[in-house]
């Protein structure tokens, strides 16, 4: 018998109270608000310098105060996959839950030490989409399940994205973008991930040349965090909150 229960048969509580104690302890715990998948580009285009400023990009914006109170408070699990060409994906950081400021300064740690799992290969936009999409089976009580690809080119190998972002937005993923322009691409990556990576009400945060990854990353994980804490994870948005969430580039897909 529950806590709740023995009290009821004691007498202690009666009727409504006593009903509306015992629903309230017989709910689950709830899980994770958001289960995020930082998808980096290491294909043959990112040269070692360039790797250890992305990574370096993560693991700083992770530890910073802002980004670390949002991940705490929503009970974020967080994994990490390095991908490159056709047959190039590797989950360097499985799925991690944070829920202790040390849980946060640890992963941070790990990122940036990660060693680089590919190099030299092409850019397969849509089979990092599809090996990211899979690892979701694993985290089925978070409220949402976002993707985060970033790269510095369009697809060159695979030609899959477009089938990735169909499949990904009908199970409920959002895709958002962290598009690294080079010094003479002006807005071209960008412009791609808008119109080919990217789920319908996601959006993409543009790095001027990766020495400013890290300051990307930090405002694309503060945009993307803050929204799903707000929501009520218990069910999904109100149509209200989804129509403001969508004009802002906060839409949040499908609550589990």
């Amino acid at each position: 018998m529950s806590n709740a229960g023995v009290l009821c048969h004691a007498g202690v509580m009666k009727g409504i109270l006593c009903l509306t104690l015992a629903a309230l302890l017989a709910q689950p715990a709830r899980g994770c608000d958001i289960a995020l998948v930082l998808a980096m580009d290491v294909s043959g285009s990112v040269d070692a310098y360039e790797f250890q400023l992305q990574a370096q990009g993560v693991a700083n914006a992770l530890r910073d105060p802002d980004v670390a109170d949002a991940l705490l408070r929503g009970r974020v699990a967080l994994a990490v996959v390095q991908w490159s060409g056709a047959l190039e994906q590797s989950v360097s950081v499985p799925w991690t839950r944070l829920s202790e400021p040390v849980e946060v300064n640890r992963l941070a740690g790990r990122i940036s030490g990660m060693p680089r799992a590919h190099a030299g290969g092409n850019t397969a936009v849509g089979d990092a989409m599809q090996v990211s999409v899979d690892l979701f089976a694993q985290v089925p009580d978070c409220a949402h399940w976002v993707i985060d690809m970033s790269g510095d080119g369009d697809e060159n190998e695979g030609f899959t994205v477009g089938r990735e972002r169909s499949a990904a937005y009908a199970r409920g993923i959002t895709i958002n973008g962290l598009a690294i322009e080079g010094a003479a691409t002006g807005q071209s990556i960008t412009n791609f991930y808008r119109r080919h990576v990217v789920t319908p009400g996601g959006f993409v945060i543009t790095a001027q040349q990766h020495d400013d990854f890290e300051r990307a990353m930090r405002d694309k994980l503060l945009r993307e965090l803050i929204p799903p804490v707000a929501f009520d994870s218990s069910g999904p948005p109100e149509p209200e909150q989804t129509q403001l969430a969508g004009l802002s580039g906060f839409l949040h897909l499908q609550t589990r």
